[in-house]
């Protein structure tokens, strides 16, 4: 099973990537697997470095609000 955290486009490259931020982490992806265009501050996720889909901002929010609340759990039990 793989586990896709939603990341926001920060920044649109000329060579079909993108820079996400994923939960304050930064790295270049690409987009030649995106049939639709991408804009800075779409939701996407990412398997294996390659942008498989734009999500909705309030679903990818939602996400990203359960999955820090996990790390807290996960913190408070070290």
């Amino acid at each position: 099973m793989c586990l896709s955290v939603p990341s926001q486009v920060v920044e649109i490259h000329d060579d079909n990537s993108v820079t996400v931020d994923t939960m304050g982490v930064k790295r270049q992806v690409s987009c030649h697997l995106m049939t639709e265009p991408l804009a800075i501050g779409d939701y996407v996720l990412i398997h294996i470095g390659f942008v498989m889909n734009k999500i909705d901002q309030q679903a990818a929010q939602e996400s990203l609000a359960l999955y820090e609340e996990i790390v807290e759990k996960m913190s408070e039990q070290e």
